[in-house]
Protein backbone atom coordinates (compact mmCIF):
# COMPACT_ATOMS: atom_id res chain seq x y z
CA UNK A 1 0.00 0.00 0.00
CA UNK A 2 2.57 2.64 1.10
CA UNK A 3 4.29 1.74 -2.55
CA UNK A 4 1.03 2.53 -4.41
CA UNK A 5 0.89 5.66 -2.28
CA UNK A 6 4.28 6.80 -2.86
CA UNK A 7 3.71 5.99 -6.85
CA UNK A 8 1.08 7.81 -6.87
CA UNK A 9 2.45 11.23 -5.36
CA UNK A 10 5.69 10.64 -7.79
CA UNK A 11 2.80 10.44 -10.59
CA UNK A 12 0.67 13.60 -9.59
CA UNK A 13 4.61 15.36 -9.07
CA UNK A 14 5.38 14.62 -12.81
CA UNK A 15 1.98 15.11 -14.05
CA UNK A 16 1.94 18.84 -12.27
CA UNK A 17 5.53 19.76 -13.44
CA UNK A 18 4.58 18.74 -16.99
CA UNK A 19 1.66 21.13 -17.10
CA UNK A 20 3.75 23.80 -15.07
CA UNK A 21 6.59 23.16 -17.59
CA UNK A 22 3.77 23.98 -20.81
CA UNK A 23 2.76 27.03 -19.23
CA UNK A 24 6.18 28.27 -18.72
CA UNK A 25 6.98 27.95 -22.49
CA UNK A 26 4.21 29.73 -23.43
CA UNK A 27 5.14 32.03 -21.11
CA UNK A 28 8.75 32.14 -22.21
CA UNK A 29 7.73 31.75 -25.63
CA UNK A 30 11.03 33.82 -27.57
CA UNK A 31 9.42 36.68 -29.59
CA UNK A 32 12.05 36.04 -32.45
CA UNK A 33 13.97 33.61 -33.59
CA UNK A 34 16.92 34.66 -35.78
CA UNK A 35 16.01 38.26 -36.04
CA UNK A 36 12.54 36.86 -37.10
CA UNK A 37 8.81 37.13 -35.41
CA UNK A 38 8.14 33.50 -33.90
CA UNK A 39 5.40 32.15 -35.71
CA UNK A 40 5.30 28.89 -34.10
CA UNK A 41 2.07 27.44 -32.65
CA UNK A 42 -1.46 26.29 -33.63
CA UNK A 43 -3.79 28.44 -35.90
CA UNK A 44 -6.78 28.95 -36.92
CA UNK A 45 -9.18 31.47 -38.91
CA UNK A 46 -12.46 32.35 -37.44
CA UNK A 47 -14.62 33.10 -40.46
CA UNK A 48 -17.16 31.22 -43.36
CA UNK A 49 -14.10 31.35 -46.09
CA UNK A 50 -14.61 28.17 -46.16
CA UNK A 51 -18.27 28.11 -47.35
CA UNK A 52 -17.69 30.72 -49.60
CA UNK A 53 -14.82 33.27 -50.38
CA UNK A 54 -17.35 36.25 -50.80
CA UNK A 55 -19.88 37.68 -49.42
CA UNK A 56 -23.24 35.10 -48.96
CA UNK A 57 -26.73 34.89 -47.50
CA UNK A 58 -27.70 31.82 -45.29
CA UNK A 59 -29.16 29.35 -47.11
CA UNK A 60 -30.62 25.78 -47.57
CA UNK A 61 -28.62 22.94 -48.37
CA UNK A 62 -31.69 20.83 -49.74
CA UNK A 63 -30.26 17.68 -50.33
CA UNK A 64 -29.40 17.67 -45.98
CA UNK A 65 -32.87 18.70 -44.83
CA UNK A 66 -32.83 15.69 -42.58
CA UNK A 67 -30.11 17.98 -40.86
CA UNK A 68 -32.93 20.86 -39.78
CA UNK A 69 -31.02 24.02 -38.90
CA UNK A 70 -27.41 22.21 -38.90
CA UNK A 71 -27.54 21.29 -42.43
CA UNK A 72 -27.73 25.22 -43.78
CA UNK A 73 -25.05 27.66 -45.06
CA UNK A 74 -24.06 30.19 -42.15
CA UNK A 75 -24.07 34.09 -43.66
CA UNK A 76 -20.85 35.33 -44.12
CA UNK A 77 -18.96 38.63 -45.15
CA UNK A 78 -16.44 38.24 -48.11
CA UNK A 79 -12.99 38.15 -47.33
CA UNK A 80 -11.81 39.24 -50.95
CA UNK A 81 -10.66 42.65 -50.68
CA UNK A 82 -12.17 43.62 -54.02
CA UNK A 83 -15.11 42.69 -53.20
CA UNK A 84 -15.77 40.06 -55.86
CA UNK A 85 -13.29 37.52 -57.21
CA UNK A 86 -12.17 38.65 -61.28
CA UNK A 87 -13.22 36.01 -63.25
CA UNK A 88 -13.07 35.73 -66.21
CA UNK A 89 -16.27 34.65 -68.68
CA UNK A 90 -15.67 31.13 -69.26
CA UNK A 91 -14.24 30.57 -65.61
CA UNK A 92 -17.64 32.03 -64.21
CA UNK A 93 -19.64 29.87 -66.00
CA UNK A 94 -17.24 26.80 -64.37
CA UNK A 95 -17.91 28.16 -61.21
CA UNK A 96 -21.46 28.22 -61.01
CA UNK A 97 -21.35 24.80 -62.56
CA UNK A 98 -19.10 23.63 -59.82
CA UNK A 99 -21.61 25.52 -56.92
CA UNK A 100 -24.48 23.31 -59.10
CA UNK A 101 -22.86 20.10 -58.36
CA UNK A 102 -21.81 20.50 -54.77
CA UNK A 103 -20.59 18.32 -52.59
CA UNK A 104 -20.12 15.58 -55.09
CA UNK A 105 -17.92 17.52 -57.40
CA UNK A 106 -15.93 19.38 -54.64
CA UNK A 107 -12.27 17.31 -54.38
CA UNK A 108 -12.08 17.37 -50.53
CA UNK A 109 -15.06 15.66 -50.34
CA UNK A 110 -13.39 12.68 -51.57
CA UNK A 111 -10.68 13.09 -49.22
CA UNK A 112 -8.38 15.11 -51.39
CA UNK A 113 -5.42 17.31 -50.02
CA UNK A 114 -7.45 21.23 -50.04
CA UNK A 115 -4.73 23.31 -51.70
CA UNK A 116 -3.35 26.69 -51.02
CA UNK A 117 -4.62 28.57 -49.90
CA UNK A 118 -7.84 26.68 -48.60
CA UNK A 119 -6.02 24.73 -46.76
CA UNK A 120 -5.31 28.11 -44.47
CA UNK A 121 -8.87 28.77 -43.57
CA UNK A 122 -10.46 25.08 -43.55
CA UNK A 123 -12.62 24.62 -40.44
CA UNK A 124 -9.84 22.98 -38.28
CA UNK A 125 -6.92 24.25 -36.74
CA UNK A 126 -3.06 24.16 -38.20
CA UNK A 127 0.50 23.85 -37.15
CA UNK A 128 3.80 26.26 -37.65
CA UNK A 129 7.00 24.89 -36.88
CA UNK A 130 9.94 27.52 -37.39
CA UNK A 131 13.55 26.98 -36.44
CA UNK A 132 17.09 27.96 -37.98
CA UNK A 133 15.90 26.50 -41.33
CA UNK A 134 12.63 25.81 -43.72
CA UNK A 135 9.19 26.29 -42.23
CA UNK A 136 6.81 23.74 -41.88
CA UNK A 137 3.09 23.80 -41.96
CA UNK A 138 1.13 20.67 -41.02
CA UNK A 139 -2.80 20.56 -41.74
CA UNK A 140 -4.96 18.08 -39.74
CA UNK A 141 -7.17 17.19 -42.98
CA UNK A 142 -5.98 14.51 -45.02
CA UNK A 143 -2.65 14.72 -43.09
CA UNK A 144 -1.33 17.18 -44.96
CA UNK A 145 1.30 19.28 -44.97
CA UNK A 146 3.96 21.66 -46.65
CA UNK A 147 7.38 23.52 -46.49
CA UNK A 148 8.20 26.36 -47.09
CA UNK A 149 11.45 26.56 -48.78
CA UNK A 150 14.02 29.26 -47.54
CA UNK A 151 16.99 28.39 -47.92
CA UNK A 152 17.15 26.80 -51.34
CA UNK A 153 14.32 28.41 -54.17
CA UNK A 154 13.22 25.93 -56.64
CA UNK A 155 10.39 25.67 -59.29
CA UNK A 156 8.05 22.52 -58.90
CA UNK A 157 9.20 19.28 -60.97
CA UNK A 158 5.63 18.07 -60.93
CA UNK A 159 2.17 19.85 -60.43
CA UNK A 160 0.93 18.47 -56.92
CA UNK A 161 -2.53 19.34 -54.52
CA UNK A 162 -0.44 21.59 -52.63
CA UNK A 163 2.21 23.44 -55.00
CA UNK A 164 5.34 24.28 -54.49
CA UNK A 165 6.47 26.33 -52.24
CA UNK A 166 9.71 29.61 -51.60
CA UNK A 167 9.63 31.96 -48.87
CA UNK A 168 11.66 34.60 -47.68
CA UNK A 169 11.18 37.67 -44.99
CA UNK A 170 10.39 41.34 -45.84
CA UNK A 171 10.91 42.88 -42.47
CA UNK A 172 8.74 41.16 -40.04
CA UNK A 173 6.41 39.65 -42.63
CA UNK A 174 6.88 35.73 -44.21
CA UNK A 175 6.22 36.01 -48.11
CA UNK A 176 5.72 32.52 -49.64
CA UNK A 177 5.28 32.34 -53.37
CA UNK A 178 3.44 29.07 -54.16
CA UNK A 179 2.96 27.91 -57.24
CA UNK A 180 3.15 23.74 -59.48
CA UNK A 181 -0.68 23.63 -58.43
CA UNK A 182 -2.53 20.23 -60.78
CA UNK A 183 -5.55 22.77 -61.28
CA UNK A 184 -8.10 20.67 -59.66
CA UNK A 185 -8.34 22.03 -55.86
CA UNK A 186 -11.12 24.49 -55.17
CA UNK A 187 -10.99 27.07 -53.19
CA UNK A 188 -14.11 26.71 -51.43
CA UNK A 189 -17.12 25.01 -50.87
CA UNK A 190 -18.90 27.71 -53.26
CA UNK A 191 -17.12 26.45 -56.14
CA UNK A 192 -14.47 28.81 -56.57
CA UNK A 193 -11.82 27.18 -58.78
CA UNK A 194 -8.29 28.12 -60.28
CA UNK A 195 -6.24 26.23 -63.33
CA UNK A 196 -2.57 24.95 -63.13
CA UNK A 197 -1.17 28.58 -63.88
CA UNK A 198 -2.10 29.84 -60.46
CA UNK A 199 0.48 31.20 -58.66
CA UNK A 200 -0.35 32.02 -54.58
CA UNK A 201 1.65 34.88 -52.72
CA UNK A 202 0.60 34.60 -49.09
CA UNK A 203 1.93 36.99 -46.24
CA UNK A 204 2.04 36.16 -42.70
CA UNK A 205 2.57 39.06 -40.36
CA UNK A 206 2.56 38.91 -36.62
CA UNK A 207 0.17 41.96 -35.49
CA UNK A 208 0.16 40.60 -31.71
CA UNK A 209 1.82 37.76 -29.72
CA UNK A 210 -1.66 35.67 -30.69
CA UNK A 211 -2.98 37.33 -34.12
CA UNK A 212 -1.22 36.28 -37.62
CA UNK A 213 -2.84 38.88 -40.35
CA UNK A 214 -3.09 36.24 -43.44
CA UNK A 215 -3.01 37.80 -47.16
CA UNK A 216 -3.17 35.91 -50.10
CA UNK A 217 -3.31 37.30 -53.52
CA UNK A 218 -4.35 35.11 -56.65
CA UNK A 219 -3.01 35.60 -60.18
CA UNK A 220 -3.90 32.87 -62.80
CA UNK A 221 -4.38 34.24 -66.19
CA UNK A 222 -6.36 31.34 -67.68
CA UNK A 223 -9.38 31.51 -64.71
CA UNK A 224 -9.13 36.12 -63.64
CA UNK A 225 -8.72 38.76 -65.42
CA UNK A 226 -6.43 40.29 -63.07
CA UNK A 227 -5.00 39.65 -59.37
CA UNK A 228 -6.75 39.33 -56.62
CA UNK A 229 -6.09 38.93 -52.47
CA UNK A 230 -7.72 37.69 -49.68
CA UNK A 231 -7.36 38.90 -46.19
CA UNK A 232 -8.31 37.72 -42.74
CA UNK A 233 -6.71 37.60 -39.11
CA UNK A 234 -5.52 33.88 -38.17
CA UNK A 235 -6.24 33.41 -34.24
CA UNK A 236 -3.42 31.49 -32.45
CA UNK A 237 -5.38 27.97 -30.09
CA UNK A 238 -3.57 29.06 -26.22
CA UNK A 239 -5.30 26.09 -24.31
CA UNK A 240 -2.65 24.82 -22.50
CA UNK A 241 -3.87 21.36 -23.72
CA UNK A 242 -3.53 22.32 -27.40
CA UNK A 243 -2.54 20.01 -30.02
CA UNK A 244 -2.93 18.97 -33.59
CA UNK A 245 -4.99 16.05 -34.44
CA UNK A 246 -5.02 14.17 -37.60
CA UNK A 247 -8.00 13.80 -39.59
CA UNK A 248 -7.19 10.48 -41.75
CA UNK A 249 -10.36 11.04 -43.91
CA UNK A 250 -9.93 8.23 -46.75
CA UNK A 251 -12.01 5.57 -44.28
CA UNK A 252 -14.57 7.54 -44.55
CA UNK A 253 -15.23 8.05 -48.54
CA UNK A 254 -15.61 4.50 -49.32
CA UNK A 255 -19.27 4.45 -49.95
CA UNK A 256 -19.11 7.65 -51.85
CA UNK A 257 -16.53 6.42 -54.65
CA UNK A 258 -17.48 2.63 -54.37
CA UNK A 259 -21.01 2.79 -53.35
CA UNK A 260 -22.09 1.20 -56.43
CA UNK A 261 -19.45 -2.07 -55.61
CA UNK A 262 -20.46 -2.34 -52.16
CA UNK A 263 -24.11 -2.33 -52.82
CA UNK A 264 -23.82 -5.65 -54.39
CA UNK A 265 -21.53 -7.35 -51.79
CA UNK A 266 -22.96 -9.69 -48.80
CA UNK A 267 -23.48 -7.88 -45.43
CA UNK A 268 -20.83 -9.55 -42.91
CA UNK A 269 -24.39 -11.42 -41.31
CA UNK A 270 -25.55 -12.49 -44.80
CA UNK A 271 -21.92 -14.11 -45.61
CA UNK A 272 -21.77 -15.88 -42.08
CA UNK A 273 -24.93 -18.23 -42.83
Amino acid sequence: MRNRFTGALVTAAAASLAVGAVQAQQQERPERILGHPNLNGIWQALNTAHWNLEAHSAEALEEFWQLGALGAIPAGQSVVREGEIPYLPEARQKRDENRANWPEADPVVKCYMPGIPRATYMPFPFQIFQGDGDILMVYPFASTNRVINLEEHAEAVVDTWMGYSNGRWEDDTLVVETTGFNGQTWLDRAGNHHSNQLTVTERFTLIGPDHIQYEATLEDPQTYSEPWTIEMPLYRIVDENQQLLEYKCVPFTDMLLYHDLLEGLPDEEESQE
